[in-house]
């Protein structure tokens, strides 16, 4: 059965709290003095206002001479009646906060202003007290590191190199952004993982909010079967058996394609959609891409893109938290990067604020001739799990079937890319012995010592003599 809160539970709960100081402490967090009866709002608000000021609770005197409200001491209250006190109380906050709450959204509903509804909501059934009291270090470090890397822990990427700078790969709950320019190859990266992950068993959707799910499809085809687009409109048949062979031992795949525009509300209900439907579990999401996502806590005029892609990224964290799953999306670079090919925070559009967000940040870099000659460059900007920082692995890259690669240390090492300590450490060392001053050695003739070597004079008049021929010629 329901309790109901009238005034007079309401003034027993401003009387608990002023029986133990540190039951008020404990609430403090879910306290709103607007939550009370009118006739007790002001005794409410006096001592929210008393604690905060003077660091301790009013007195009884006080709140019944500046309010008028008669609050009486329960010297017989134990910790058994503090346990109810801290329940009850916890119930009645979240009633009062949800009840505001509805009504408020009624109010947005009629001025057709949805987005913030559902958080509202959202934000006042969560209200609650703090039980989780975190990890206590001591305790148990083989059980806390243990949970760290294994409990949905690091998931390979599907490229070793990239692995290794991650101490293993990407991780649960955290947001990934591969940054690149215009045609840089944002969405081939994101598919080429998408694909690995479904071999390995996992499942996903792919979320698109510039490509067609065709489109994103057919890539996908291309790089599952090995076969170039135009091989696979030519035999449909061979493609499809292809698919279905690999699909049988694969993970769950979904591509939906969505306005852009779109917020996280919209990637969120299609994704309890899917589940729902089919019963699917989700075990990654991608999202192509974070520059296209609208926030949804906050109004922003789109072409203020600093604060736009904060609450975006923000709520795009929330939501691989909420549903625990792999993330990765993708932003633009600007134009000062198109020249570059050291890229670094100022290169992002938008600027730092989804750098600060995200768990982990590469850009893509590559040219035409790169992508003629199969190549493909990751450059770690930011990792906060790993020492990646400035590293740079090199990938191969198949222009037929658009399939990304892992060429191993060794192709790091020959094509300029990641390479291990010790490699970059023999690469440093000097190698160049200087020779002490000519003035200093023992026996020095100005003359004898500074001449040119034998036969260098002839050589030099015959090169001019050479050039000026060719002069005269072109003259």
């Amino acid at each position: 059965m329901a309790t109901e809160y009238t005034p007079e539970l309401q003034k027993l709960f401003l009387e608990m709290m002023m029986q133990d100081a540190q039951s008020f402490v404990r609430v403090a967090n879910i306290y709103n003095p607007e939550n009370f009866d009118r006739s007790l709002r002001e005794a409410a608000k006096l001592i929210a206002s008393h604690s905060a000021e003077y660091k301790t609770l009013p007195t009884y005197e006080q709140i019944r001479a500046l309010t008028g409200v008669e609050l009486r001491p329960i010297p017989e209250a134990g910790d058994g009646h503090q346990e109810w006190f801290m329940k009850e109380f916890e119930g009645f906050s979240r009633k009062e906060e949800l009840s505001r709450a509805i009504l408020k959204a009624a109010d947005l509903l009629e001025e057709g202003d949805y987005d913030p509804v559902e958080k509202l909501i959202k934000d006042a059934v969560q209200i609650g007290l703090t039980k989780d009291l975190g990890t206590d270090y001591f305790a148990d470090p083989h059980a806390r590191i243990d949970k760290y890397f294994n409990s949905g822990g690091q998931v390979s990427t599907g490229w070793p190199t990239m692995d290794k700078i991650l101490y293993g790969g990407f991780s649960r709950g955290e947001l990934n952004i591969f940054a690149g320019g215009s045609g840089s190859g944002k969405s081939l990266v994101m598919m080429n993982i998408a694909l690995s992950w479904l071999q390995a068993g996992l499942s996903g959707v792919y979320i698109s909010l510039e490509l067609s799910e065709e489109l994103v499809a057919l890539r996908t085809d291309a790089m599952l079967t090995s076969m170039g687009t135009k091989d696979i409109r030519k035999d449909i048949d061979t493609t499809e058996l292809k698919v279905k062979m690999v699909g049988k031992k694969s993970g769950k795949y979904r591509i939906k394609a969505l306005p852009a525009q779109s917020n996280v509300n919209d990637i969120r209900s299609f994704i309890k959609e899917y589940q729902i439907q089919t019963n699917n579990k989700v075990d990654f999401v991608m999202c192509d891409y974070l520059d296209l996502v609208m926030p949804v806590s906050v109004k922003v005029n789109p072409n203020d893109q600093f604060i736009k892609d904060k609450y975006v990224a923000e709520e795009l964290r929330n939501l691989s938290q909420e549903l625990g799953v792999l993330f990765v999306t993708a932003s633009q670079l600007n134009r000062s990067a198109v020249e570059e090919i050291e890229f670094d925070h100022s290169h992002i559009a938008g600027g730092i604020s989804k750098i600060n967000t995200a768990d982990n940040v590469f850009g893509i870099f590559t040219s035409r001739a790169m992508k003629e000659r199969g190549r493909y460059q990751i450059q770690c900007m930011k990792s906060r799990s790993s020492t990646g920082v400035g590293q740079k692995i090199d990938l191969e890259y198949n222009i037929e079937t658009m399939r990304i690669t892992d060429p191993g240390e060794e192709g790091q090492e020959s094509n300029g890319g990641y390479k291990p300590a010790t490699s970059i450490l023999n690469q440093i060392k000097t190698t160049t012995t200087v020779n002490a001053l000519p003035q200093a050695r023992e026996g020095f003739n100005l003359e004898r010592d500074t001449a040119p070597p034998p036969g260098s004079t002839v050589e030099s008049t015959k090169l001019k003599q050479m050039l000026a021929g060719l002069k005269a010629k072109s003259e």
